[in-house]
């Protein structure tokens, strides 16, 4: 299996599967086409959040807004599952919580090597794609004796990691990791820290924490954990971005009343 996650949207990622489709005959699955565009962190929190629910495979990854530059392009061994992606940390996330599901100490790191790739705007068909393809067809654990693959150390490799939260007494100071496609701010402050609680401010506005949307009636607001275990604060049928007025990066302050 290969999986594909990009934001390219579309057509773009039919010329990546024609490469791979002309290489091996693997299952192709996309994750996800249309993560937040030019933005690594989302793409790497989103990646953190659905790669671990696959079987071993290869997965290949493209959130690149750095193409053409000297960014380098990497392949990441997490044991019965490989990495496919440019060098901005968009794969570290991942790496480590694959690792962590595993626990396995098979990590190993290597840069992709294509010596003239046809287009600078387009590593996804151009370099990626051949080498996810290359990687599947000798197997994860041979990976490292393609030609077109070097060993790196992963600690030379870009790392990203989430801001951890801000407890100081009832507040809760947080960051906005993500907003999905149903208006959903996801914060970066961890469920636990709600366990019990029956209602919150955020940045000010009353709003009841919940364990499931239908807990309140259609339009008003919520806070909830998702599914990835984060605070989030919704609005039952309608979008809690616009309710709370909060986007990608923006601090949240969440003050428990009750």
């Amino acid at each position: 299996m290969i999986t594909l996650a990009s934001d390219f949207g579309s057509p773009y990622p039919a010329a990546m599967k024609g490469v791979i489709l002309a290489q091996t005959d693997a299952q192709l699955v996309d994750v996800a086409h249309d993560l937040p565009r030019q933005d690594p962190r989302a793409g790497a929190f989103w990646l953190r959040e659905t790669l671990p629910y696959f079987p071993p495979a290869v997965h290949l990854a493209v959130v690149d807004p750095g193409v053409g530059t000297d960014r380098r392009a990497i392949a990441v061994r997490v044991g019965d599952h490989a990495l496919v992606g440019p060098d901005n940390g968009l794969l570290r996330p991942a790496v480590r919580r694959l690792a962590d599901q595993q626990s396995t100490s098979t990590v190993s790191a290597f840069e992709i090597t294509i010596a003239e790739p046809e287009s600078a705007t387009f590593h996804g068909r151009d370099v990626f794609a051949p080498a996810a393809a290359d990687i599947h067809e000798v197997g994860v654990d041979r990976m490292a004796e393609l030609d077109r693959l070097g060993p790196l150390a992963l600690d030379d490799c870009v790392d990203r990691t989430f801001p951890e939260p801000r407890v100081d007494g009832e507040t809760l100071s947080g960051e906005v990791l993500v907003v999905d496609e149903f208006g959903n701010v996801i914060t970066n402050v961890p469920g636990e820290l709600l366990a019990g609680v029956e209602s919150v401010t955020v940045d000010g506005s009353p709003i009841p924490v919940v364990e499931t949307f239908g807990a309140v009636d259609r339009g008003e607001p919520l806070v909830t954990v998702g599914s990835h275990g984060y605070v989030e604060c919704d609005v039952n049928q309608g979008r809690g971005e616009e309710y709370v007025g909060l986007t990608m990066g923006d601090s949240v302050e969440i003050v428990v009343t009750e």
